[in-house]
């Protein structure tokens, strides 16, 4: 199985901007700039790598916890997961993503604390996103609620 985006980028970095097109369309067309990415801290510029790839973690780890928890017989009712990926100079120039942290709020009827935080800290290490970005720290707070 393979997905697909396409990038389109106009112009020096600076003042440039771009389109991004996903397979699926979801986004068609939409805007990425040098200030959505490294100047705008409210996000609503448009969309950047970061913001991309934090979409990419917070759900592919939603769905890990939710089949993990579903097989341990305690499926769950709600699971609300964020991704705040980290994005900053880097000390030999130019940018780094050192970090993305996962946040988590579950509602999961009939766990133990134990048990959950267990499967939460398993289906961190075992989403495929987390696998594909082993090189920077990954994060998990947790709240069972």
């Amino acid at each position: 199985m393979k997905r697909q985006a396409t990038a389109i980028w106009q112009g020096a970095l600076a003042d440039g901007k771009g389109t991004l097109d996903t397979q699926s369309g979801a986004l068609k067309s939409a805007p990425y700039s040098f200030r959505a990415r490294f100047e705008d801290e409210s996000g609503t510029a448009g969309t950047n790598p970061e913001e991309l790839l934090a979409a990419a973690h917070a759900g592919c780890f939603a769905m890990q916890l939710s089949h993990m928890l579903a097989e341990n017989g305690t499926p769950a009712e709600r699971l609300e997961a964020k991704a705040v990926v980290s994005v900053q100079e880097a000390s030999g120039g130019g940018f780094e993503i050192p970090k993305s942290a996962l946040e988590l709020t579950a509602n999961v009827p009939g766990i133990s604390q134990d048990d959950f935080q267990k499967i939460v800290t398993e289906a961190k290490e075992g989403c495929p996103v987390s696998k594909a970005l082993g090189a920077i720290e990954i994060t998990l707070d947790s709240k069972l609620g």
